[in-house]
């Protein structure tokens, strides 16, 4: 029986004056029927509409399913840290509005972050199609339909046995046939926490101590693509033909670049020094630099054959662009082979590692492992970057989910030009692996080849939110058009989703 007042709020408990804040908002909101405290053990918390809730694990699938199984209201509010402090006029009453007239399965809002004596406004991105990431920014606090719960537990099956990954899964299964909206409105205040730095963020997926997490959301995310119809069976993936075309070199090190003055030469150092037994050259994209890199890059192609040193007669190319220039130059090699301008390759065999696994594996792109460095070149943490999450069965579907392919990348140039890059300053790499990957079969090399170097000078170093946030966007929307064209595939060989 659905109760009058629409929200059934759930959240974990705190011990102190944050959780009773929190508590005191929703005990006396008229749009709340009741509260689930989220416990360990029971507890006794003297509060109107205040219910304890044991559970060992807020994370897994069967608590979440007893959730579901208690609600008693059209919606559920689902708070995942006990740190608000205030609702703005109206907020939940907002969150309903919006749901009741969109039909909506999920919503959420921007929120206030009080950081002692200022508040701080953090907005979050809309969501898309593509906004599959299980790291997504939806804030601290969710509105649920308890209508569009029950239709996809149904439709698509109750949630998987989880630990860690229930809401994952649960907000997956809604989004197949149901809207996710966004108020773009920052609707209440919360407490600041001490965030994890971007570069924290971005590598977490990939520590150890992760692992069996992130198995986990794996498979809750392979289901969802079987589920939407834009799994790749392993078996689809092709190898790369030989083609017979000649090609002036057996490789070439693509090097984009724009005012690096002060990285540029040891990066090309790094590459002339290379030990191979086939030829290479290196083709520099100088993307109109004004600091003074393009005079040393002219100084080193004067005294080195290898060095090509190209000038874009376009203004307005981004990484991906540049990109294409080499791809698509007389003098590129069988294979290109990423150097970042900022970056090393950490030993003098590394072009021969690559284009060895290339020739044992017929593979359309290999991409190896790197260290990341600080400025001095000295290993910082996490260190070794190997994507050893990535799997030849099922590593070109979770690449979906994730936020990168690694480095150093290396591709089929043939292949490749059939393909080309965005245009793009951000994603272009990524973007290109997604397309490659759902065609052909990629090569792996789990030691380290390369050492990007992280300082203030790196393009993503210091993002504000808001450029994190555009950043975001962008590749959300490149794989929401890479899960688009799965299905187009999937479409015209319905065999393939099993």
């Amino acid at each position: 029986m659905i109760g009058m007042k629409p929200l059934m709020a759930v959240l974990p408990y705190g011990f102190g004056p944050l959780s009773d804040k929190v508590l005191n908002l929703l005990s006396e909101s008229p749009l709340v029927d009741s509260i689930l405290i989220l416990h360990r053990t029971p507890i006794q918390i003297k509060r109107p509409k205040v219910k304890s809730f044991v559970t060992q694990n807020t994370g897994s699938g069967e608590t979440l399913l007893r959730l579901i199984n208690s609600i008693q209201t059209r919606y559920l509010l689902y708070i995942s840290e006990p740190r608000i402090l205030s609702f703005q006029s109206q907020a939940l009453e907002k969150f309903v509005k919006k749901a009741e007239k969109k039909g909506s399965g999920i919503v959420y809002s921007d929120f206030y972050e009080q950081e002692e004596d200022r508040t701080i406004y953090h907005p979050l991105n809309d969501y898309q199609w593509g906004s599959v990431r299980d790291d997504f920014d939806f804030g601290p606090m969710i509105l649920l339909s308890t209508r569009a719960i029950e239709k996809v537990l149904k439709k698509y099956g109750l949630l998987l046995e989880t630990k860690w990954g229930a809401l994952y899964d649960l907000r997956l299964k809604i989004s197949i046939d149901h809207r996710i909206d966004h108020l773009r409105e920052p609707l209440y205040t919360v407490s600041q926490k001490k965030e994890l730095s971007q570069e924290a963020k971005r590598f977490s997926y990939l520590d150890p101590e992760n692992r069996r997490v992130q198995r986990e959301l794996e498979t809750i995310f392979t289901d969802y693509l079987k589920k939407i119809g834009a799994y790749i069976p392993p078996s689809f993936l092709k190898s790369a033909k030989p083609m017979n075309f000649p090609f002036h070199v057996e490789a070439s090190v693509i090097l984009p670049v724009r005012n690096r003055k002060d990285t540029i030469g040891e990066a090309m150092r790094s590459a002339l020094c290379q030990k191979t037994d086939f030829p290479f050259n290196i083709i520099v994209v100088d993307n109109h630099s004004t600091d003074g890199t393009t005079t040393i890059l002219s100084d080193l192609a004067a005294k080195e054959s290898r060095i090509i040193h190209l000038i874009p007669k376009r203004k307005d190319l981004g990484i991906g662009g540049c990109w294409n220039e080499a791809l698509y130059h007389p003098l590129c090699g069988r294979y290109a082979i990423q150097l970042d301008s900022d970056d090393l390759y950490s030993t003098p065999y590394t072009l021969q590692a690559i284009v060895d696994k290339f020739r044992d594996g017929k593979f359309a792109m290999v991409i190896g492992s790197y260290t990341l460095v600080d400025s001095n070149l000295k290993e910082i943490p996490p260190g070794l970057i190997d994507h050893r999450e990535w799997t030849d069965e099922n590593g070109h579907n979770n690449a979906l989910r994730v936020n990168g392919f690694g480095a150093p990348r290396a591709f089929d140039t043939s292949i490749l030009r059939g393909i080309g890059f965005p245009n793009l300053n951000y994603g272009e790499d990524y973007a290109v692996g997604l397309r490659i990957c759902r065609e052909f079969q990629i090569g792996r090399i789990y030691e380290s080849l390369y050492l990007c170097r992280r300082w203030s000078g790196n393009s993503d170093a210091n993002l504000s939110l808001e450029e994190a946030n555009q950043k975001e966007t962008l590749k959300d929307r490149i794989r929401s058009e890479e899960i688009l064209s799965r299905q187009k595939i999937n479409q015209s060989n319905p065999e393939g989703v099993k």
